[in-house]
């Protein structure tokens, strides 16, 4: 199963993104292959919560504008959402503890445990990944 990031959804969105090319073209062809994907809430609620905040510069959308794009995302055959399950809790102290991952790097870690709960390859740029153990992740843009 692919898991994203939500590093890699803001760039596929984000038209002036450098990686925007690059990342929508992945994110079109992931999504249009048979392979199991995964949506964690986590990275679509930093889509949503990035790219409607007109506070922060660059490109901004309408709350309208960005669920509709969710909406065909989950729409989607090959598409799920990635909820935590009855072990999150145990693989999440894991990945904290042993990937020293405190303050901001907690959402890093929570992510990191629930790929590796699903099996999945965490998709994303972020190189702060490489320290959870056990945690199988690829930067697709590289």
């Amino acid at each position: 199963m692919i898991v994203v990031d939500a590093n890699l959804l803001l760039y596929a969105y984000g038209v002036r993104s450098p990686h925007h090319k690059a990342a929508r073209a992945w994110l079109e062809g992931v999504f249009s292959d048979a392979e199991p994907v995964g949506l964690p809430w986590q990275s679509l609620a930093a889509l949503l919560r990035i790219a409607t905040n007109p506070r922060l510069p660059g490109f901004r959308r309408s709350i309208e504008e960005v669920t509709r794009t969710v909406d065909e995302w989950l729409d989607q055959p090959n598409v799920r959402v990635l909820t935590p399950g009855d072990d999150h809790w145990l693989l999440f102290r894991r990945m904290m503890v042993e990937g020293q991952a405190p303050g901001p790097l907690v959402s890093d870690a929570q992510l990191a445990a629930l790929t590796i709960e699903y099996g999945g390859v965490l998709q994303t740029t972020d190189r702060d990944f490489a320290r959870f153990p056990g945690l199988r992740w690829k930067n697709p843009l590289s």
